[in-house]
């Protein structure tokens, strides 16, 4: 399994987004890019930190950065979560976990004392040349969209 680190090239992934239309990472070079893993659309604590980056996205622009949301969920479930909550940022449906896979966050996890395979929560700060600058593993929702903007 892959492990992405700070200083690594960020794979280079290509999703659907909520709008059902297919985006290169690569394609975001020349911008800084935060690159968000979530369990789950419309979930508590996915909501919680989607809403967190909503409300600093005014904020994120003006570093010259763009958030980016990808979970396993289909680009339907993504733009019904997006509408929702109004979210200013797009979602990227990684149904067979693929990007997950590359990015070494599709893990074992403990639910409710049983093993299950599933996404761990982690945020991937991208820098304008394509190079991972800082990972954040183990996220907890709230309050993270606030360190990820001091990380930048």
């Amino acid at each position: 399994m892959n492990v992405v680190t700070a200083g690594d090239l960020a794979p280079d992934i290509e999703l659907q987004t909520d709008a059902n239309i297919p985006l290169k990472l690569s394609s975001l070079r020349g911008t800084k890019v935060v690159l968000y893993f979530y369990p789950k659309a419309d979930t508590p604590g996915c909501t919680v930190e989607a809403c967190e980056f909503r409300d600093t996205a005014k904020a994120f622009a003006g570093r010259n950065a763009v958030v980016v949301g990808i979970s396993p969920d289909g680009t339907a479930s993504q733009a019904k979560f997006k509408m929702k909550y109004a979210l200013p940022f797009t979602l990227l449906a990684d149904v067979n976990r693929a990007a997950a896979e590359a990015y070494g966050v599709y893990k074992e996890k403990n639910m409710y004392g049983r093993k299950v395979m599933g996404i761990e929560r982690t945020t991937f700060v991208i820098g304008e040349d394509g190079k991972v600058t800082k990972v954040f593993g183990k996220v907890k929702a709230k309050g993270h969209a606030e360190q990820v903007l001091a990380a930048l």
